[in-house]
């Protein structure tokens, strides 16, 4: 995510419980992906893992952008 999205996420996270969950999780998938790419070999359990995470952290970011989407529009 850009510097502005970011900045427009921690001051809307306080008020929007939806975003707050979404966010986490966000930071969550981000780490075990991290954890995984730290290891020199995956498992076929743990490439599968990684499919599996990235898939629900694109997801994810996908519903943040809609929240922040329809901030943007609300404020306009």
């Amino acid at each position: 995510m850009e510097i502005k999205e970011e900045a427009l996420i921690h001051s809307l996270i306080d008020t929007n419980p939806e975003l707050r969950r979404h966010y986490e999780e966000h930071v969550e998938l981000k780490q075990r992906l991290e954890e995984l790419r730290q290891k020199p070999y995956l498992t076929e359990e743990e490439q599968i893992e990684q499919k599996r995470i990235q898939k629900q952290k694109l997801a994810g970011k996908d519903r943040i952008m809609e929240i922040l989407a329809r901030y943007r529009q609300a404020a306009a």
